[in-house]
C-alpha cells in the first residue's frame, strides 16, 4: 500500500519566549501558520519489520538524526506495528531555516502511517506522539493556524491569517536552535504582544497583524548573524508590509497584499540571496489533505 504527504513549512507570526523550566525546556507562547512550500512524504509498507529512509538531499541523514524516520520508530512501537515501512522524503523546505521542515515531515510520517495501517487514533494522539519527538512536531501533525504553549506541544486553533504573500529568503547559513537559546537572555530579550496578535487574526485586521510580528529570539540570532537583519532591511526598503526572522532563524520572511509587490520584493532579494521563494499563506488545516 501506498500512501502521499504534504509537510508544509510555517511561519512564527509571534514568538514569545517566557523562561525557562525545571525541565531545561523554555516555555513559550508562540503564533504559527502554515506556508504553501513543503516537503512530499511517501510511504509504501513494506513485510520486513524494518524502517527504510530515502532521502533524495545531501543534507539529509537516513537514519535516527532525522525526525522523520524518528517519528515511524514511535509509531511502530506505538501501536505495535509488526510490518515496515518505506519511507520517501523530497525536499523542498530548506534545512536548518527556522521553517520546522523536519518537524513537518515527522508530523507527515505520524499521519501518513495512521492511515498507511488504517491505526484507530486520532490528531490529538499522534500530536502527544510529535511532543515526543520535536517541541514544533505537534503543531504540524493539526496544521493550519495555532497558538502554541508550552514547550509548542499545548495547541489552540486560530483563524487563518488574512490573504497575503509571504516571500521568504534564507542566507546561505544553517543556525543551530539550541545555540540560540543557550545564548538568550530572557529578561533582557525584546517580548511581542501575542495577544495583539490573536486578536488580530480573529478579527481577519491584517494591518494589526502586521504590526503585532515579533521573535524574542531574533535579537539573539541578529547579533551572531548579522546578514539577518540586512536582509529584513532590504525587505522593508523593497516594500514588505512587514518583515520578521521565523523561528531561530536565519529565514527571513515578509508579509505582502499585492502579488505585484510580492514579486518586485522577491526579484530584489534574487539579486543577492540564492533561497528565495514566494508562496501564500495557507493558515487552515484542510490544506494538509
Amino acid at each position: 500500500m501506498y500512501i502521499m504527504e504534504k509537510a508544509p513549512a510555517k511561519i512564527n507570526l509571534s514568538l514569545d519566549v517566557l523562561h525557562k523550566r525545571k525541565d531545561g525546556f523554555h516555555e513559550v507562547e508562540m503564533v504559527m501558520t502554515t506556508i504553501d512550500l513543503a516537503d512530499r512524504i511517501e510511504l509504501t509498507s513494506l513485510k520486513k519489520n524494518k524502517i527504510v529512509l530515502e532521502a533524495e538531499s545531501r543534507y539529509v541523514p537516513n537514519d535516527e538524526r532525522n525526525l522523520a524516520y524518528l517519528a515511524a520508530k514511535k509509531m511502530k512501537k506505538h501501536y505495535s506495528i509488526t510490518g515496515g515501512v518505506h519511507i520517501k522524503l523530497t525536499k523542498h523546505v530548506p534545512v536548518a531555516a527556522g521553517l520546522a521542515g523536519g518537524s513537518s515531515d515527522a508530523a507527515a510520517v505520524l499521519r501518513g502511517m495512521a492511515r498507511l495501517f488504517d491505526l484507530d487514533t486520532t490528531p490529538g494522539e499522534l500530536a502527544e506522539i510529535g511532543a515526543e519527538i520535536g517541541s514544533d512536531v505537534s503543531f504540524c501533525v493539526h496544521g493550519g493556524t495555532a497558538l502554541a504553549t508550552g514547550r509548542g506541544e499545548k495547541i489552540e486553533e486560530l483563524p487563518a491569517p488574512p490573504p497575503c504573500w509571504v516571500v521568504l529568503a534564507k542566507p546561505p547559513i544553517g543556525v543551530s536552535t539550541k545555540t540560540i537559546y543557550q545564548a538568550l537572555d530572557v529578561k533582557e530579550a525584546g517580548h511581542p504582544d501575542t495577544s495583539s496578535m490573536v486578536e488580530a487574526l480573529r478579527t481577519g485586521d491584517y494591518e494589526k497583524m502586521c504590526q503585532s510580528v515579533g521573535n524574542t529570539l531574533e535579537g539573539v540570532t541578529v547579533r551572531l548573524y548579522p546578514e539577518v537583519a540586512q536582509l529584513k532591511e532590504h525587505m522593508l526598503q523593497a516594500g514588505a508590509d512587514t518583515s520578521l526572522m521565523s523561528g531561530s532563524g536565519p529565514t527571513v520572511f515578509s508579509l505582502v497584499e499585492p502579488d505585484v509587490k510580492a514579486r518586485r520584493i522577491c526579484n530584489h532579494l534574487k539579486g543577492f540571496c540564492d533561497e528565495v521563494y514566494m508562496v501564500r499563506v495557507l493558515g487552515t488545516k484542510e490544506t494538509l489533505d
